[in-house]
């Protein structure tokens, strides 16, 4: 392994760890990131070697809210309606995910979509904070709620869209409050992360890929671990500071530069 690709690893671990928690989507910037590491460094991007390290980035950061929501997960079955309302959430991605991932992953997996995904991530935040009501706790999920913050969860296939950004705007518009909202959040991305991993590591032993670096890749897992743990935790502090607004600003500014960018990359030579 060499020096470029630990540090290609370290840094897409730092962007997995902070962007899966932080409601600014992990997919849509590592489409950017990857797209710009591909042009800075002059090589292909590698589709194989890419999808190894996606899921390998995606159990680390697995392993962090594992780890974060430890004790509620130990109490998890003996809250029968959490367990329902988590079950009832998933019904959708799994849904979506069956039916239209291929398709996603052909037609979605570029920065400009990941751009404009990142504007609706933005709306979705504003509105999520300016409409939030304040009045369930996580024991008062019912189906109908869950259902409605599955929903959200489930158009975060598109890169750019924020599952965690998304899922607690679904969750405040609903009436929940800010810290059941952002709970809630991460106890249906357990299922999401974990069962998305699971397909594309059967993808890739199907396909018998031997593209990525395992180094690398146990680099890129542990760094999104440790990050993801500290992301993680800061974020239930600003959640509960009603400071998502910052966020929405972030997306909107990273989203309007990735479109600019992408619209003049495209742009025939010579057109000015």
């Amino acid at each position: 392994m060499t020096g470029s690709e630990i540090l290609e690893a370290v840094l897409l671990g730092i962007v997995q760890g902070i962007a899966e928690f932080l409601p600014i989507s992990s997919s849509g910037h590592l489409v950017i990131c990857g797209d710009l590491i591909a042009r800075l460094s002059g090589r292909e991007i590698d589709p194989e070697g890419n999808l190894q390290m996606n899921v390998a980035l995606h159990v680390g950061t697995l392993g962090s809210i594992l780890w974060v929501y430890r004790s509620e997960l130990r109490e998890l079955l003996g809250r029968r309606r959490l367990c329902v309302g988590i079950v009832v959430a998933t019904i959708p991605l799994v849904i979506v995910g069956f039916t239209l991932k291929d398709w996603f992953e052909r037609f979605f997996q570029t920065p400009l979509i990941a751009g404009c995904g990142l504007l609706v991530t933005a709306a979705m935040l504003w509105l999520g904070q300016k409409l939030e009501r304040e009045q369930h706790s996580l024991d008062d999920i019912t189906p109908r709620r869950a259902l409605t913050v599955g929903l959200f969860q489930a158009i975060a296939l598109v890169p750019g869209i924020s599952r965690s950004g998304s899922t607690i705007a679904g969750g405040l518009l609903t009436g929940m409050r800010r810290d059941a909202a952002t709970t809630f959040s991460f106890l249906i991305a357990i299922p999401a992360i974990l069962g998305a991993a699971t397909l594309e590591g059967q993808k890739i032993w199907e396909n018998g890929s031997t593209g990525g670096n395992s180094a690398a890749m146990v680099v890129g897992m542990l760094t999104a671990f440790l990050v993801g743990v500290v992301a993680l935790r800061w974020l239930l502090r600003i959640v509960s500071d009603r400071k998502l607004h910052w966020f929405a600003a972030y997306c909107l500014t990273v989203g309007v530069a990735t479109i600019v960018w992408q619209v003049l990359a495209t742009r025939p030579p010579g057109v000015e």
